[in-house]
């Protein structure tokens, strides 16, 4: 599958490089439910088949899109005409202010390392985080940080073919 087979969705779910099939799994089941299509930047910590991954996502992988990418760069130049955003622990600015459109990539890191710097740096007006206390932890998991930045854009967008 490519991009122009999933360019519909109403949103885009991008995931750099992840390794916790059970994280993997749970944003799998995030789109399932609310037709957003999944991004998989390789390379992957685990295989697609992983039995992990599959338990998380249980049966819901008919009902999802992905997209499996190379690489960061070729994601990079399959989405270069859309709006993107990259979440970060490191950014400045919060997630509820950034204003979401239909058709938005959603960029998430890998869960030991997040997102590479270079993306922030190159575009911080495109770079959200999530506002948490400080010093109490270091970040949020990667499927919960997934569905909160999703289901407020989607709420942005007035829930597209939701109920």
């Amino acid at each position: 599958m490519t991009f122009a087979d999933v360019e519909a969705a109403p949103l885009h779910i991008a995931l750099v490089e992840p390794e916790i099939p059970p994280n993997t799994g749970n944003v799998a089941r995030l789109c399932a439910a609310t037709g957003c299509a999944l991004h998989l930047i390789e390379p992957l910590g685990f295989s697609i088949d992983d039995r992990e991954l599959k338990r998380a996502g249980l049966d819901y992988w008919r009902a999802i899109d992905v997209v499996v990418h190379p690489s960061l760069d070729a994601f990079l130049d399959s989405t270069a005409g859309r709006s993107r955003w990259y979440l970060s622990a490191h950014a400045t600015r919060p997630y509820a202010q950034a204003s979401f459109a239909r058709g938005d990539v959603l960029v998430f890191g890998r869960e030991t390392k997040g997102l590479p710097r270079t993306l922030i740096e190159r575009e911080p007006q495109r770079a959200l985080r999530i506002p948490m206390r400080e010093g109490s932890v270091r970040s949020i998991n990667l499927s919960t940080a997934v569905g909160i930045v999703t289901y407020a854009a989607l709420a942005a967008l007035d829930f597209p073919g939701l109920r």
